[in-house]
């Protein structure tokens, strides 16, 4: 019997590409997506928001209604905010997080209820390695990732008992549609005092971002850790260098990692 597996946002990058490879590989493929016309012969498309609870509790409600199950939670939906924290406005900080964090929760609590009765499940939750160290004019993009650790590290323990695994992925930068949807804070401009800063740091951003991975690399590592019996409890997919930022992070002294990061960013 082929495996359930629910996908949150597929429109494009790790989700498109991740749904897309599954279903290939004989898994039963659920993705959500926002938008109504949303095109993917192959993957079963549900409209959902993350964000309102109502309309999560309706999707997977509808997927348990025809399969009886979910075997997999890979929680992919995100977006991104950048700005000087400065200016970042509640409405937008809120966004940010009601996305990246609290929308992973509402469809978390959705599916446990299936996964518990069941007696097994994954939850495969999508960090960033922005969630392992701040970056600059990210904030609360890298307060919702960082929020997104704790989470699941807590959420691993506490579904020990009913065999249900949470694994958590740790992006670099990648080459996707992240990048052009990335929203710029409406502060942003020649008002603000951070404003030189912030556009060569933006340059640096996106120019590793274009230049990083493609989605398909993603696609097969998330596979590959549903096809092990006992997964990891964290998996840091990037460059060689990237993965080395972050052992760097935790045995370097504080003001000689920070000084490595502001270099690379064009921090004076």
């Amino acid at each position: 019997m082929a495996k359930v597996v629910l996908i949150t946002g597929i429109s494009s990058g790790f989700g498109k590409a991740t749904a897309e490879f599954l279903v290939r590989h004989g898994y039963l493929v659920y993705g959500t997506s926002r938008k109504k016309n949303d095109s993917g012969s192959v993957v079963n498309i549900i409209n959902m928001d993350i964000t309102n609870t109502a309309s999560v509790k309706e999707g997977v409600n509808g997927i348990l209604n025809k399969e009886g199950r979910i075997d997999i939670l890979i929680n992919n939906a995100g977006m991104g905010i950048s700005g000087a924290i400065e200016d970042v406005t509640n409405d937008e900080a809120k966004l940010q997080m009601d996305t990246n964090f609290y929308g992973m929760v509402h469809v978390i609590q959705a599916v446990l209820p299936a996964m518990r009765k069941q007696g097994n499940g994954t939850i495969i939750n999508i960090s960033s390695i922005g969630g392992l160290m701040g970056l600059p004019f990210q904030g609360f993009y890298a307060a919702s990732k960082f929020a997104v650790e704790g989470m699941s590290e807590s959420l691993r323990m506490e579904l020990k008992q009913f065999n249900i695994n949470v694994v958590l992925i740790n992006p670099g930068d990648f080459f996707t549609n992240f990048t052009s949807n990335r929203q710029i804070i409406s502060k942003a401009g020649n008002d603000s005092p951070y404003e030189a800063q912030f556009r060569k740091t933006l340059a640096v951003i996106e120019k590793d971002e274009t230049g990083g991975l493609r989605p398909a690399k993603m696609a097969q590592k998330i596979f590959n850790i549903l096809e092990k019996k006992k997964p990891c409890p964290r998996y840091i997919v990037s460059t060689f260098e990237q993965k080395l930022a972050v052992v760097l992070k935790y045995i370097l002294p504080d003001a000689w990692f920070f000084k490595i990061l502001e270099d690379h960013y064009g921090i004076k």
